[in-house]
C-alpha cells in the first residue's frame, strides 16, 4: 500500500466504497420491522405453553398484575424472564459474532466455534463440582474467564501454524478445542454427579431463566451492546484490513483490545443464561451484511435485534414441536446453522 492512497486526497475517497456498499434505508426498515416483529414474537411467546393463555390476560398480567391469579403468576415468574432472557441472548450471540467476523475478517467467526463457548462451559462444569453454592454473579465471572481462556488457546493454537491465522485453521483450532473441553466437562460431570446441573447446559435452554438471572446479567450484555455500537465504525475500517484502518487513523491494537473484551462478556454471560447454543453468532452477521452492507454501524444494532428474533422464534419452535415436552433450542437452531456453516465452508474454499 503507497503512501498517497492513505495521504492527502487518498484519504478523503476512502469512506466512498462504504457508503455505496451500505444500505441506511434498508437497515432502518430492518430496525423497525425487526422491532415490531420482536414484540410481536414476544406476545405470542409469552402466551403459548403448556397452559395457553389469552394475549388479554399476558396484557393485564404485565400492565395490572394479580398474584391471587395463576395465570398472572405463571407469565411474571415463569414466562416473562424465559422470553427476555432468550431476547438478550440472541442479541448478544450475533453482536459478538459481528464483532468477531469484522475484527478478524474470518466470515466462519462465531463464538460457538472459536472455542469460546465450550471455554465458559467448562468453567461452569468446574464451578458445580467444586463450589456448588456459588451465587450466579460468580458464575457469570466464572463462565467469562473460561471464555476468555478458550480464545486465547484457540488464537495461540492457531497462531503456531506455518503461514499465521486462517478461517480454516481457526475453525479447526476452534472445533478441537471445544471437542477436548467439552468431553472434560463431561468427565467432571460423571465423576461429581452433576450430569443433571450441567445438562442444561448440554443441550441449550430457556426453561430455567429467574429474574436474578436477568437482573445480573442484564446490565453487562445492555452496556457491551451500546460499547460496540460505539466501536462500530472503528470496526467497519478494521474489517477493511490492518493497513486500511491504520492509514485511516485508527489504534487496530486497541480495537481489537476493546472488540474481544466485548465479545468475552456477551459470550460468557449468554452461555451463563442459556447454555451451549452456538450458530446465532454465524448465521445473523452473514444475513444483516447481505441486507445492509459492510457498514458495521448498521450492521451491529441491526444483528442485534435479528438475533433477538431468531432465539425468541427458535424458543417458541422448540415448543411446539413436541408438547408438553421441549426440544432444547440449541438444537432448533443447529437444524439452520449446520446447513449454512457448510455452506460458508464450502465457498471459502472455492476462493481459495
Amino acid at each position: 500500500m503507497n503512501q498517497q492512497a492513505v495521504s492527502g486526497s487518498g484519504v478523503d475517497r476512502k469512506p466512498e466504497p462504504l457508503k455505496l456498499r451500505s444500505r441506511p434505508l434498508a437497515a432502518t426498515l430492518i430496525l423497525i420491522g425487526g422491532l415490531i416483529a420482536l414484540a410481536l414474537g414476544l406476545a405470542v411467546s409469552v402466551s403459548f405453553g403448556a397452559a395457553d393463555i389469552k394475549l388479554s390476560v399476558v396484557w393485564t398480567a404485565i400492565f395490572h398484575f394479580n398474584p391471587d391469579i395463576t395465570d398472572h403468576q405463571i407469565i411474571r415468574e415463569l414466562r416473562l424472564p424465559r422470553v427476555l432472557g432468550g431476547m438478550m441472548v440472541g442479541a448478544s450471540f450475533a453482536v459478538a459474532g459481528a464483532l468477531m467476523q469484522g475484527m478478524t475478517r474470518n466470515p466462519l467467526a462465531d463464538s460457538g466455534l472459536m472455542g469460546i463457548n465450550a471455554g465458559a462451559g467448562f468453567a461452569l462444569a468446574v464451578c458445580f463440582a467444586f463450589f456448588p453454592a456459588v451465587p450466579f454473579m460468580y458464575l457469570i465471572l466464572y463462565s467469562f474467564l473460561g471464555a476468555g481462556a478458550g480464545a486465547g488457546i484457540v488464537y495461540g493454537i492457531g497462531s503456531m501454524a506455518k503461514g499465521g491465522l486462517t478461517p480454516a485453521r481457526l475453525v479447526l483450532a476452534g472445533a478441537a478445542l471445544s471437542a477436548l473441553l467439552t468431553a472434560m466437562s463431561e468427565g467432571i460431570a460423571l465423576y461429581f454427579r452433576i450430569g443433571q446441573d450441567l445438562a442444561f447446559w448440554y443441550a441449550g435452554g430457556l426453561a430455567g431463566t429467574k429474574w436474578v438471572q436477568l437482573q445480573v446479567m442484564s446490565p453487562w450484555i445492555i452496556a457491551t451492546i451500546l460499547g460496540a455500537v460505539a466501536l462500530s465504525r472503528s470496526i467497519t475500517m478494521l474489517s477493511l484490513g490492518e493497513d486500511v484502518a491504520r492509514g485511516l487513523g485508527q489504534r487496530t491494537g486497541l480495537v481489537k483490545l476493546a472488540g474481544t473484551l466485548m465479545v468475552l462478556i456477551l459470550a460468557g454471560a449468554s452461555v451463563a443464561v442459556v447454555g451451549a447454543v452456538g450458530f446465532v453468532g454465524l448465521i445473523i452477521p452473514h444475513l444483516t451484511r447481505y441486507l445492509v452492507g459492510v457498514d458495521y454501524r448498521w450492521i451491529i444494532p441491526c444483528s442485534a435485534v435479528l438475533g433477538a428474533l431468531l432465539v425468541v422464534a427458535a424458543d417458541l419452535t422448540a415448543r411446539m414441536v413436541n408438547p408438553p415436552h421441549e426440544t432444547p433450542v440449541g438444537a432448533v437452531i443447529a437444524l439452520i446453522g449446520v446447513p449454512f456453516f457448510l455452506y460458508l465452508a464450502r465457498k471459502e474454499r472455492r476462493e481459495l
